[in-house]
């Protein structure tokens, strides 16, 4: 073998060719991403954040280096069909896919919508072909190989559904977007504000949501799950619990990052020590505790059949089969009563309308049994996850008493590295919000449900426990009144609308969520009753003023004539002739006189009366 210099400089040549090789990533991941975010729109009045929030994400995910940002915004329909197709042939060779859209969205029969700025959805079946249906979104990041995420900043109060008309009466037009389980594998749907509700705007640039977004999404070494955890903890504390992000679909149990995590050089490999499986059993536990669905308890039992967390786990699926109960039991009650009304407007048979009033009291009754079994399961999982926390609460005082040379004898790289795995742990780990947040919390939303008049100031005063008296009323709930507890707070927030009835004053009316002073037409008063009446007009009352009256002649009453005199009383005595018998007047008397001497005819005599 020759010693030749060029051939003594080749296996340094190659030797650092090789070391360059192995600091490298076995292979590059390609990502890709889609921006879309509507604000000018024309038939219903503009949204100022949406603009704002998609530049921030797509200048967020240029910052961390994926390979195509596609940022669009204020599309209509067929442009937004069109960066759908075209974001398709991206991501065929993609690993991982992601989809962002921030605007309106709405829901109709269950099924997601979003909705381009040239829609006018004046009646509920141009949703169809006005609209993109979510599926369609999901159809675009399908070829991704190992994540298709998509988030919605679309559960926005959807001002179309206000004037939209219905085609058909039973057909349903949700508040916020539906929940949604993703049929294909490694798929994430990230929601702004859970299934049902909606979001904030927040009084910022961007919304509440989207900030957190930027703050954490693209952390290297990050797992998006993990990531979301702590968006859902910034949008609470930001949004007072009032919006609550949620995220839907499953991954398996390798950490999944949008961005990789940063491989800094090291001399040498410090010892790590294998994690123990209760620590294991631990970690995964919180990572379906956070996604929160049966899919994830359910491989979670798989994967720890027994011990403390799987007991938690099936609490928890116990939970969640009692909300779906309820949630069905809810839909049935619902549709029972719509068919007993219908068969009452229509006048059917009365063998019918018994049968729809049996019918919709046993749904009404299975409903409220569900209410209370939901409760109790609710109860039960707070508890169990109450002496979690406990436990996991007393580990830690453990470890922070070990003795002192055991942390400064550690090398910095293991040092390093707890600190790392400190900032990353789970948002289900993140105490909760402080009592007098949390009261004034639940205040807010007793007021917003009409229970509770006076202003939310985090003091659980005889007031607060009175109108938490009033939501248990009328909402058939059994919370404590004394205190302000996370419970009632998710079951408040759960109402869409007013629970507790609105009393007004004497002289005021309800009008919606407010009173208005009631006003009576000219000629009417308002009684005792709260009711307009009718004044009654006053029976007018003759008189006789000789002021108010011209002067008349006055007339006398016309007298009868003078008739013959009346005869003077008589005495008593009674003289008949041939003219009659008649009283013999007083002063005269009767006298016997025969014919001769002027006395009667007949019979030759008879008395006469003389006067003198």
């Amino acid at each position: 073998m020759r010693n030749s210099p060029a051939f003594l400089k080749l296996p340094g040549f190659l030797l650092a060719a090789a070391l360059l090789l192995l600091c490298q990533p076995a292979h590059a991941e390609k990502r890709v991403a889609l921006v879309l975010a509507n604000s000018a729109y024309q038939n219903v009045p503009q949204l100022p954040n949406p603009a704002n929030d998609g530049a921030l994400i797509a200048a967020t995910l240029k910052e961390a280096g994926f390979d195509v940002v596609d940022s669009r915004h204020d599309m209509p329909a067929l442009e937004m069909r069109r960066a759908l197709r075209d974001f398709t042939d991206s991501a065929r060779d993609a690993d991982i896919a992601v989809i962002y859209y921030a605007g309106h969205g709405m829901e109709v029969d269950g099924t997601n919508y979003l909705i381009p700025i040239d829609a006018k959805l004046e009646r509920d079946t141009d949703v169809y072909d006005e609209a993109l249906s979510l599926d369609r979104i999901l159809v675009a990041a399908e070829p991704a190989k190992q994540l298709r995420l998509v988030i919605l900043d679309a559960c926005r109060d959807n001002p179309f559904a206000k004037s939209m008309k219905k085609t058909v009466a039973l057909r349903s037009i949700g508040r916020g977007l539906a929940q949604i389980e993703p049929t294909s594998p490694n798929t994430l749907i990230a929601y702004s504000a859970k299934a049902g509700s909606t979001a904030m705007d927040g009084d910022a640039k961007n919304s509440p949501f989207t900030i957190a977004l930027s703050k954490h999404l693209t952390k290297p070494g990050l797992d998006v799950r993990k990531a979301f955890g702590f968006v859902r903890d910034d949008v609470l504390k930001e949004t007072a619990n009032r919006q609550e992000p949620f995220v839907y679909g499953s991954l398996g149990g390798d950490d999944v990052p949008l961005v990789p995590a940063k491989v800094l050089p090291s001399t040498s490999a410090p010892a790590v020590p294998a994690p123990s499986p209760q620590a294991e059993a631990r970690r995964d536990y919180e990572l379906a505790l956070q996604i929160g669905n049966k899919d994830a308890m359910n491989a979670f039992l798989a994967q720890h059949p027994d011990g403390f967390y799987a007991s938690l786990a099936r609490i928890q699926l116990d939970k969640i089969a009692a909300e779906e109960t309820h949630a069905a039991a809810i839909e049935k009650a619902r549709l029972a009563e719509q068919e007993r009304a219908r068969l009452a407007a229509a006048g059917a048979q009365a063998a019918q309308q018994a049968k729809a009033d049996a019918d919709a009291k046993a749904a009404e009754q299975a409903r409220i049994a569900a209410e209370k079994a939901k409760q109790v399961a609710q109860q039960q999982a707070a508890d169990a996850e109450r002496k979690r926390t406990d436990k996991a609460s007393n580990a830690t005082v453990v470890a922070d008493s070990a003795p002192a040379d055991r942390t400064t004898s550690a090398p910095p790289a293991a040092a390093q590295k707890a600190a790392d795995e400190k900032a990353t742990n789970l948002a289900s780990l993140t105490p909760g919000p402080s009592q007098p947040d949390l009261t004034k919390s639940v205040q807010t939303e007793l007021r917003r449900v009409g229970c509770l008049t006076s202003e939310a100031d985090g003091q659980w005063n005889g007031a607060s426990q009175r109108s938490l008296s009033l939501f248990n009323r009328y909402a058939g709930t059994k919370f404590d009144v004394k205190v302000a507890s996370t419970d009632a707070l998710d079951a408040i927030k759960l109402k869409p609308s007013r629970v507790c009835p609105l009393v007004c004053d004497h002289g005021f009316k309800a009008d919606g969520d407010h009173c208005s002073k009631i006003v009576c037409a000219d000629g009417s008063f308002l009684n005792d009753d709260n009711e307009c009446e009718k004044r009654r007009a006053k029976t007018p009352v003759a008189s006789r003023d000789s002021n108010d009256r011209p002067d008349r002649a006055v007339r006398e009453r016309p007298r009868p004539d003078a008739g013959p005199a009346r005869p003077q009383a008589s005495s008593g005595q009674i003289v008949c002739d041939m003219g009659g018998c008649r009283p013999v007047a007083r002063g005269c008397h009767l006298e016997y006189r025969t014919t001769a001497q002027g006395g009667p005819y007949e019979g030759g005599g008879g008395n006469v009366q003389i006067c003198r």
